[in-house]
């Protein structure tokens, strides 16, 4: 028994001896479950920590790329690309505001016109489909009712109602040629906004591009020096700019001529309530036409409501002296007394030439007489000898050609004594010849010199009619203006009078503080220029309008009548009372 049990305690040992070394001795390949877990967890740190590090990696590019954009666009130094304007105002506008980081961009908008009411549609049948169809009324839409019950009001059909403060800000209002295509822009109305010089450049940029532009007309827009100057400065690159407003704004500068400048293509200026004083007034007339140079551009001028005195007057009168383009002028609601009024009647009618321009005169007249006098002589001329003078050159050359001239009626003398009568008649062929060619190149002459007078009138006909000339502004007043101080003089107690400026044909002195004195020289001014026929080259039909009432002296003063009877049948406006049948039949 005991031996069994060893056996079989034996056996059990052996049993879990085998167990255990198979438990501690494992086969090669295998691995146990501890072991590839702990394997996998190892592996999944790995792996997380590569994709932290990558994801620190790209967040840190991404910061280093922010700070540099950010850099970027801190830096001052850095220019940013300029823009270039396309011609669309609209566009061009909003993104050169965005540009110069402005706060609050002025949007641009139509102009507002008065509401137009539809035409009524005709109620008639049209033929053929509905001929024997009788037309059905349509019922008439039923009012409207307001919350209590009662009839409401329709809205208005002549007005607009906005709200007050949509009304009041800042916009850029335009008119265009055509609503569908934005570059057609032909007018710009800016009202009741300060504009700085950010502003002023930003609208010069846009302004230089836009070719169907004529018509600016700014408001009471606080102009300064600065902005006047930047504004006239671009006024040259806007090609078919015809009038300019500014009414309303005062300039301290007053700097009102450099916008009629020789270059500027400005025809109409209106310059009203600009607080205007003796100083810009006397810059204007200097702009207008000195002994040296006129402005032969400018067609009308409104300086009314500003406060232009006598010596103002005389200045811009003055600038009418040798001025043969303006045709119409406004000195409304000034401060003009008979002084002024005395030297303007005095331009309008004849006055005398001072030193400097009777100099200038005779410059043009020599120089008109004999053009070639001023010219230097042809090289081959000079190149003949170096030390002898020019008058014993041209002598020696005279005497070689009079030697010429000798040897050949020799030479014809001869031919004739034998040939006859031959001679005479092919001299005579010659001469005929000669004189149909110089007959030819007299007609070519005057042809050209009637197209060059023609040329103002129009050149493109037809074709281009629709098309704006750009060349049109530069073909103004050159061709045609003829510079008075050329014109027939009378010599009068030592002095020479030439006629005065009578393209003049509009002129407003109304509400002003001219007196008898003043009036009566514009009397003699108006008789002068109906009376009197003298032969002027400068031509022109004289006043045809002229507004004086509200000065110091009364509408019913026989010098106001008398003007009045004057220029009344000159008016082009005026329309004479239809004559009664008791007239006619006494008449």
């Amino acid at each position: 028994m005991s031996a069994s049990k060893k056996n079989s305690g034996g056996n059990k040992s052996h049993h879990s001896s085998e167990s255990n070394s198979g438990l501690s001795t494992p086969k090669s390949g295998s691995k146990t479950p501890r072991s590839a877990s702990k394997s996998r967890i190892t592996f999944a740190r790995v792996a997380n920590k590569i994709k932290m590090g990558k994801k620190v990696e790209k967040s840190l590019k991404g910061e280093k790329n922010q700070s540099a954009i950010s850099q970027d666009e801190e830096d001052p130094n850095k220019t940013p690309e300029p823009y270039n304007c396309t011609g669309n105002f609209q566009a061009d506008f909003t993104e050169l505001c965005r540009r110069n980081s402005m706060a609050a961009i002025p949007p641009v908008i139509h102009r507002a016109r008065p509401p137009t009411q539809a035409a009524p549609e005709s109620s008639k049948p049209e033929k053929g489909k509905d001929k024997g169809k009788s037309a059905v009324p349509e019922p008439e839409p039923e009012p409207e009712v307001d919350p209590e019950g009662e009839n409401a009001e329709p809205p208005p059909k002549t007005y607009v109602v906005k709200d007050k403060f949509e009304y009041f800000k800042p916009c850029v209002q335009v008119e265009m040629e055509n609503y569908d295509k934005p570059e057609t822009v032909t007018e710009i109305y800016i009202r009741g906004w300060k504009i700085d010089d950010i502003m002023m450049n930003t609208l010069k940029q846009c302004w230089s591009v836009m070719e169907k532009l004529h018509t600016i007309n700014l408001w009471n827009v606080g102009l300064n020096g600065e902005t006047l100057s930047i504004m006239a400065s671009t006024l040259p690159s806007i090609v078919n700019l015809r009038t300019l407003i500014l009414d309303g704004n005062v300039v301290t500068e007053e700097n009102w001529h450099e916008l009629i400048t020789d270059e500027s293509p400005v025809q109409n200026l209106s310059l009203r309530h600009c607080g205007m004083t003796d100083k810009g007034a006397k810059s204007i007339g200097e702009a207008l036409g000195t002994v040296k140079r006129t402005n032969t551009k400018l067609v009308t001028l409104n300086l009314a409501g500003n406060q232009i005195s006598d010596q103002g007057a005389i200045d811009i009168a003055n600038g009418l002296r040798m001025n043969r383009t303006l045709m119409s002028l406004s000195l409304a609601s000034n401060q003009i007394g008979d002084k002024g009024a005395i030297k303007l009647g005095e331009v309008l009618s004849r006055f005398p030439l001072s030193h400097e321009e009777v100099v200038e005169r005779r410059k043009q007249k020599s120089s008109m007489g004999s053009p070639d006098r001023n010219k230097s002589p042809p090289p081959s001329r000079r190149a003949d000898s170096k030390d002898r003078p020019g008058s014993v050159r041209s002598s020696s050359q005279h005497d070689k050609s009079d030697k010429s001239k000798q040897k050949q009626s020799a030479k014809t003398k001869k031919d004739a004594g034998k040939g006859g009568k031959e001679a005479p008649k092919e001299e005579e062929k010659h001469d005929k010849s000669k004189g149909k060619k110089d007959d030819k190149a007299a007609a070519k002459k005057a042809s050209l010199v009637a197209d060059t007078k023609n040329a103002a009138k129009g050149k493109s006909k037809g074709k281009d009619k629709g098309k704006p000339s750009q060349a049109e502004p530069e073909d103004m007043g050159d061709s045609s203006f003829i510079n008075p101080l050329t014109d027939e003089a009378d010599f009068i107690d030592g002095q020479l009078w030439v006629p005065g400026n009578r393209l003049l044909i509009n002129l407003n002195l109304s509400r002003n503080q001219i007196n008898e004195q003043g009036m009566a020289a514009i009397l003699k001014a108006m008789q002068y220029q109906t009376t009197l026929a003298l032969g002027s080259k400068s031509g022109g039909t004289g006043l045809m309008r002229i507004c004086v009432f509200k000065n110091k002296i009364s509408s019913e003063h026989d010098i106001v009548r008398k003007i009045n009877d004057i220029m009344l049948p000159k008016d082009p406006f005026y329309k004479p009372p239809p004559q009664t049948p008791e007239a006619e039949s006494t008449s």
